[in-house]
C-alpha cells in the first residue's frame, strides 16, 4: 500500500494537489487522482489530514486561504476513494517507534522520520510518498517522491 506524506514537508502532495495555485500542483493532482482512481489499496495517515487542513486553511500561508468547507470537501474526495484507507497509531505504537528509534540510531529531527516509519510499517505499507525527506534509516519503507518523472 502506498501512503502520501504531508506532515514533514509543510504541505507536500496533498496541499499541491488541491492547491491549483502552487507550482507542483498538475503532478500531485494527477498522482493523487491516479491513486483515488486506481484499484490498489492506499493510506493517508491521520496526521497528514490534520495538517492539510492546518495549511490550506491558514491565512499567512494563502491568500485567500481555503475555505474550511472546501478543503473538508477535498478530504472527503480522497477519502471516498473505494481504495483509500486511513492509517495511525497502532495500539503497540511506543514499541515500535522505539524500535525504530533503536534500530536506527536515531536523534533530533530524525524522530518524526521514526514516528512516521512506526505507523506505516506495521500496516504494510511498502511505498511512501514524499516531497522532501529521506527515510534511507529505515530501509523496509521506500520512499517515491511522485511529483519527479
Amino acid at each position: 500500500m502506498a501512503v502520501e506524506d504531508l506532515d514533514r514537508s509543510r504541505a507536500n502532495i496533498l496541499v499541491y494537489a488541491h492547491r491549483d495555485d502552487t507550482e507542483w500542483h498538475e503532478c500531485a493532482a494527477l498522482a493523487m487522482t491516479g491513486l483515488a482512481q486506481g484499484r490498489k489499496p492506499w493510506a493517508i495517515r491521520w496526521p497528514s489530514v490534520d495538517e492539510f487542513l492546518a495549511i490550506v486553511t491558514h491565512t499567512r500561508i494563502y491568500d485567500p486561504p481555503s475555505t474550511i468547507r472546501r478543503a473538508t470537501d477535498q478530504v472527503e474526495a480522497w477519502l471516498g476513494s473505494p481504495s483509500a484507507v486511513l492509517v495511525g497509531d497502532a495500539v503497540d505504537h511506543w514499541r515500535s517507534v522505539k524500535h525504530m528509534l533503536v534500530q536506527g540510531k536515531i536523534r533530533g529531527p530524525m524522530v518524526h522520520d521514526a514516528q512516521v516509519a512506526a505507523i506505516c510499517l506495521p500496516d504494510d505499507i511498502y511505498e511512501f510518498w514524499t516531497s522532501a525527506w529521506d527515510f534511507s534509516r529505515f530501509p523496509r519503507l521506500v520512499t517515491r517522491n511522485p511529483l519527479l518523472a
